[in-house]
């Protein structure tokens, strides 16, 4: 069997055999999802529970593995790395998280956004490497910009930024940019934002964050 969120189960229809049971629903329903899993396991069945990205970086697998010990089930779970859109989209800028990052959700569905702004602060504060995940939806416009306007107080206007949608899924586009012109540039929640620290740079459409490696 296999279950998961409508959009990750049509990027893997190719890997789907006809005879496989199928399992989609759609946002928002991931403790329903969950819960038909653990029930078909519970029954027998063979079952993969489907993630974009990894399934350990804001996936299914803590939700999982939550159910399993609340309920003290005895079922084996095995947990299959990916890669989350942080990395893939890194790959594409070239290397901007070759030193220290944070990697923080600007969607406030389960985190209250009071809690997000606090890491926003403390991330730049700190000059971490950032990577933005569900950065902007039709319904949530302004946090993008407030997280902009955090930056602005801990970096510099020319700090490199690179937009990546789609990160490795056939249609993915990529922008290089600055936090001064981040927000000229569309951003949705398919997009994976990377703002660089105070020695990002740029060179031949790649952002570059050193190591400290000596030349």
């Amino acid at each position: 069997m296999v279950v998961g969120y409508n959009t990750y189960i049509d990027l893997l229809e190719d890997l789907i055999d006809e005879e496989q049971e199928v399992i989609s629903t759609g946002m928002t329903k991931e403790v329903d999802r969950t819960q038909l899993a653990v029930e078909a396991a519970q029954d027998g069945k063979r079952v993969a529970m489907i993630s974009s990205g990894d399934a350990g970086v804001y996936g299914m697998a803590g939700l999982v593995l939550e159910m399993v010990a609340e309920n003290e089930l005895d079922l084996s779970v095995e947990i299959i790395p990916g890669i989350t859109a942080a990395n893939a989209a890194a790959s594409t800028l070239g290397a901007p998280l070759m030193h220290d990052y944070a990697v923080i959700s600007l969607s406030d569905l389960l985190t209250p956004w009071e809690v997000i702004i606090d890491r926003l602060e403390k991330a730049a504060a700190g000059d971490f490497v950032i990577a933005l995940y569900n950065p902007k939806s039709k319904q949530r416009t302004e946090q993008i910009k407030e997280a902009r306007n955090i930056f602005l107080k801990h970096k510099a206007p020319d700090t490199p930024v690179g937009i990546v949608r789609s990160a490795k899924r056939g249609t993915e586009e990529m922008m290089i940019t600055d936090l001064e012109n981040m927000l000229n540039h569309e951003i949705n929640m398919v997009t994976t934002v990377i703002i660089g620290n105070s020695e990002t740079f740029t060179f031949a459409d790649l952002m570059i964050t050193p190591r400290g490696y000596e030349l």
